[in-house]
């Protein structure tokens, strides 16, 4: 089918070539001409503003915003707003706040324009590996664009269903399904990236102990000099903890077991701190996402070998590049 999509940077760029490969028809714009230009090249329709962007879709028109959260994608949602009509879509597939999409969900219907919160997880790898999708919005518009949504995602490769799932959603199986009304996509999303954080920092602060058993303050018989690398691959296979970010951490140890390229500066998209202002609205225990998103402040401050292998699987999931701020 046809869709449009505005935001062609580490992931959107790649949506558009998952979608291309499956046989879609996606118009693509950028505020940057170049990016649209390497797409056009790939076989997508290159439009040179929103407005191009919108007129070069047959209706019921379906357009994919995928742009960092914040002032960009509020004017970008509110712009496509103004151009589309009553039965044409809009998907916000970034990090938005779900609060965001509630209120954007009211404005645009009032004009009679559906919108779509996509929580799209996969990073840079979801070209080859497929995206993890979670929809929220009007059932008849996911509906519409289920077949996007398909393709996007991974399907059930060579993960086998959960025992006891009959009767429920088969497409959560296939790697996509549609979570509630406006809001509930980036709201799983949101608590998704929470719990991201804290495993990710399990890993970090384990692998930081075992690297610290050699310390002169122990004794000499209890000390242990230990190959991360070969520790992070052993555990890949057959054991409980084996995981994406285990494979990117192994990956990460395999190339500089000291990760020497890495000062240990970790930034936060935002989610997290959103999971936990939810967690207090809820007056839900949050305790090691709270002490995740905060190890994650205190990292711009002080660095320790932990807090390079957090920047090292943020660069391997999502090709997040380390700021120099706080050096």
């Amino acid at each position: 089918m046809q869709i449009g999509v505005i935001g062609l940077g580490r992931m959107g760029g790649n949506i558009v070539r998952r979608l291309l490969r499956g046989g879609h028809h996606c118009v693509v714009f950028d505020a940057n001409p170049a990016a649209t230009g390497a797409l056009a090249a790939e076989g997508a329709t290159p439009a040179a503003s929103l407005a191009e962007l919108v007129a070069k879709l047959a209706p019921p028109r379906a357009a994919w915003v995928m742009l960092p959260a914040g002032e960009v994608t509020e004017q970008t949602v509110q712009a496509l707003g103004a151009l589309m009509d009553p039965g044409d879509t809009i998907i916000d597939g970034g990090n938005s706040n779900f609060k965001d999409d509630v209120r954007r969900a009211r404005a645009l219907d009032g004009r009679g324009v559906r919108y779509l919160d996509v929580g799209t997880s996969g990073g840079v790898w979801g070209l080859e590996r497929g995206y993890c999708l979670m929809v929220g919005g009007p059932k008849p518009a996911f509906d519409r664009l289920e077949p996007v949504f398909a393709t996007l995602a991974p399907g059930t490769g060579d993960i086998p269903p959960a025992a006891g799932r009959d009767g429920h959603d088969r497409r959560a199986e296939q790697g996509y399904l549609h979570a509630g009304p406006s809001g509930a996509g980036h709201f799983v999303k949101m608590i998704h990236n929470g719990i991201e954080y804290g495993m990710m920092q399990a890993f970090a602060e384990g692998f930081d102990i075992l690297r610290n058993r050699a310390a002169d303050v122990l004794p000499e018989d209890e000390r242990y000099d230990f190959n991360l690398a070969d520790i992070a691959e052993l555990w890949r296979r057959g054991s409980v903890v084996t995981s994406w970010l285990l494979d990117l951490s192994a990956n990460a140890l395999a190339q500089d077991g000291q990760l020497g390229t890495f000062s240990g500066h970790v930034e936060d998209s935002g989610e997290g701190r959103w999971t936990i202002e939810a967690a207090i609205e809820e007056a839900v225990p949050a305790d090691v996402l709270s002490a995740a998103l905060f190890v994650r402040f205190r990292s711009r401050q002080a660095h320790t070998f932990a807090e390079k292998l957090l920047s090292a699987m943020r660069l391997g999931f999502g090709g997040h590049v380390e700021t120099t701020k706080g050096k």
